[in-house]
């Protein structure tokens, strides 16, 4: 098996140390792929510095072009990209196909935003040493960002950085997930195919303990990472120096009120919680549901969450996939039996088979038990009842996490004391916290992060106020 090049410098490069990446759902080797050490590091970051004059030279129209050939070539070769997610992370077809088609929307989204050059023209004269002067501001790019991905979406997650940076002329270097690597190194080689400056870019392969230069060398203004939040937050404390964006972890809630339609929401609190083997950061952990109507949506729940079971990920009827390795099962399991030994009742339940975890369905569990208050990051959810709003919210606020909520309520007094009291960084209504636009503010509070994710607003970050104060006269000559 050859091992697959990196990118850096403009040019695809190979290295004596190797990564096997594993076909998640048998097990099997899939690719070997060439590890970027230290000095191949420090050398993609040097290129990147000497490629910003370049890049920023390139007008808004080229970028724009390149953006759009980007989500045209993933468009071409999108069996090719489904296969990878379906083999490097375990998706079933469905959600690899998906993944394929919100990227090819990321690059669009990005496209559009390249043309949008935002600043602004203001007078001077709130006190009198201001007359005589205007000032004017525009957002320019700040230097090399510096992009860590994570294994659960390899492919979109990858292209909410990069189409944002290309968007706003900012060279990068980006280290994709060990466990997933393939996806962005085929996004590099239509990269490299397009008409960026040699140097802009690179896709590096690293192992966490030798990719220390993503978060602390000096030449990078930007780190933006997606992740745990205990590696977001030691990265951040590492990067004092430069600006940090950080998508973190969440154990997001869904509320339902009585007024709603008990199928409609069963069918979406499984979807949300079971989708994606539920390796998402906005996957629905704990629903909450009004006491009044809980015995007949648990009913209609566990019909649906029984859907959720494992199979081959390629195969279009499939809806549950494995995890991304068998420790991350391991250790789901051990939160699940902790949850249970404490009181915990399991309505639904199943055994775990090496990286194949089954979808559960627990109801009592202690609020001070790992299952309760860190990320599940795997197919669990769990039933809590309400008697009011206020409880259910509080509920919702229990937590060191705030990414998204979802709310089921047609009541506008709900959904106003909802958006003004839940500690989120977004409230979905009429369905699970797990919907997400590509094009839409991104992100989360307290645990979950800073900053926001969407081409238009991780273009914000990117980018910073530049002001010039000019004279409104001539000043005359003695």
């Amino acid at each position: 098996m050859s091992a697959l090049p990196f990118f850096a410098g403009g040019r695809r490069l190979t290295s004596a140390n190797h990564l096997i990446v594993e076909d998640k759902h048998s097990g099997r080797p899939l690719e070997r792929v060439c590890l970027a050490d230290a000095a191949a590091i420090d050398a993609a970051i040097a290129s990147a510095v000497a490629a910003r004059p370049a890049l920023l030279a390139l007008p808004a129209w080229r970028r724009r072009d390149i953006l759009l050939a980007l989500a045209g070539g993933i468009a071409a070769r999108r069996e090719r990209f489904a296969e990878l997610l379906i083999r490097e992370a375990g998706k079933v077809r469905r959600d690899a196909e998906a993944e394929v088609q919100r990227a090819i929307q990321t690059f669009e989204l990005a496209a559009g935003e390249a043309l949008r050059q935002e600043g602004r023209i203001f007078e001077l004269g709130t006190y009198p040493h201001d007359e005589g002067r205007r000032a004017y501001w525009r957002r320019v790019p700040v230097g090399v960002a510096s992009f860590i991905t994570p294994f659960n979406f390899p492919l979109n997650l990858v292209a909410h950085k990069v189409a944002p940076a290309i968007a706003a002329a900012v060279p990068f270097v980006l280290k994709p997930a060990s466990l997933t690597p393939l996806c962005a190194l085929e996004l590099g080689g239509l990269l490299a195919a397009c008409d960026l400056p040699p140097g802009s870019f690179a896709i590096l392969p690293a192992r966490r303990d030798g990719a220390e230069a993503f978060s602390a060398d000096p030449r990078l203004s930007l780190l933006s990472f997606t992740g745990s939040d205990e590696v977001g937050f030691a990265l951040k404390a590492r990067a004092a120096h430069m600006r940090v964006v950080l998508e973190l972890g969440g154990n997001a809630a869904a509320i339902l009120c009585a007024d709603w339609p008990l199928e409609d929401a069963a069918e979406r609190i499984a979807r949300g919680a079971f989708g994606q083997a539920g390796q998402s950061c906005i996957s629905v952990q704990r629903a909450l549901v009004d006491r009044r109507v809980a015995a007949p949506f648990t009913e209609r729940l566990l019909a649906e969450a029984r859907r959720y079971v494992h199979g081959d990920p390629d195969d279009r009827e499939t809806r549950l996939g494995p995890l991304i390795s068998r420790a991350e099962a391991e250790r789901l399991e051990a939160w699940v039996h902790e949850a249970v030994s404490r009181g915990a009742r399991l309505l639904l339940s199943g055994e775990r088979q090496g990286a194949r975890f089954p979808a559960l369905v627990l109801t009592d569990v202690p609020r001070d038990c790992r299952l309760y208050q860190g990320e599940a990051f795997g197919p669990v959810l769990i039933l809590e009842t309400f008697d009011d709003l206020g409880q259910a919210i509080a509920a919702v606020n229990h937590s060191r996490y705030g990414l998204q909520a979802g709310l089921f309520s047609d009541s506008q007094s709900a959904i106003e004391r909802c958006w003004s009291e839940l500690e989120v960084g977004g409230l979905i209504v009429g369905d699970v916290p797990t919907w997400r636009s590509d094009a839409m503010p991104y992100g989360g509070v307290k645990a979950s992060g800073q900053g926001r994710e969407g081409p238009r607003f991780a273009i914000e970050d990117l980018t910073e106020p530049r002001l010039l104060v000019l004279p409104t006269a001539r000043p005359g000559r003695g």
